[in-house]
């Protein structure tokens, strides 16, 4: 009954804790939760039993189940309450932004003192690798079946599935508890394109602009002092 996204969410959140060097569900530390997840097109196209589609109501526990292991909702609240995490449990959607913008909220509920750790990522699983698409002259997927990003002979991307969990805590506390630390987030910006754009969902070169001045802005930091730019980039 349950959209798979949900369960692979929830098993990467045990590993990268487990990788970070705590036992979930025993940390005496506040655990906080943020991510999001694609649309269930599991819930659309598997969801169907004595030929029926529910919707709407809830009456049976066949129906509750359905309902909880598939809503969004429940994608950071599960995680909460398996592993027993007390922080923060917060679902978001920002479209391709998600993940990252997870992150930034994290940092933001440590910096604020709502918890002492927090899990920040999120999954897409939008079903099989093996099938295949038609294409359509102007939309996003490539005619060829090959994602060519930042290249002058890009024309389109494709789908497909992953998940992804990072563990996150102040810097100093990091230092204390003896952790490994893999990097140090120094700031992070999020903000908004508006309609100076050429569509409802292409990026704005004015509005890029001002997220990374904002983010070098709240890290201190001299421009000139980075030699390493890593960008999303779909080939479209």
């Amino acid at each position: 009954a349950m959209d798979p996204q949900q369960r692979v969410f929830l098993e990467c959140a045990w590993e990268a804790l487990e990788q970070a060097g705590y036992a979930p569900g025993s940390s005496d530390q506040t655990i906080g939760i943020y991510g999001g997840a694609s649309i269930s097109l599991y819930l659309l196209n598997n969801i169907i039993y004595d030929n029926h589609v529910y919707a709407g109501h809830m009456t049976s526990s066949r129906e509750s189940a359905v309902f909880g292991g598939n809503v969004p909702e429940s994608l950071t609240t599960r995680v909460a309450y398996r592993l027993n995490l007390t922080g923060p449990a917060v679902h978001l959607s920002s479209a391709c932004s998600t993940s990252l913008v997870a992150v930034h909220s994290a940092c933001q509920s440590l910096l604020n003192g709502e918890c002492e750790m927090a899990l920040a990522g999120g999954v897409s699983y939008l079903g099989s690798q093996t099938q295949g698409y038609l294409y359509e002259e102007g939309l996003v997927l490539s005619p060829d079946g090959h994602c060519r990003s930042f290249d002058a002979q890009g024309k389109g991307t494709l789908w497909g599935n992953g998940v992804g969990l990072v563990v996150l805590k102040l810097l100093e506390d990091a230092i204390a508890d003896g952790d490994y630390i893999h990097a140090v987030i120094r700031g992070s910006a999020v903000n908004n394109d508006g309609n100076l754009k050429v569509s409802h969902s292409a990026p704005s070169v004015d509005g890029q602009a001002r997220a990374i001045y904002q983010a070098q802005d709240i890290a201190d930091i001299d421009p000139a002092t980075i030699t390493y730019i890593e960008t999303h980039g779909t080939g479209t």
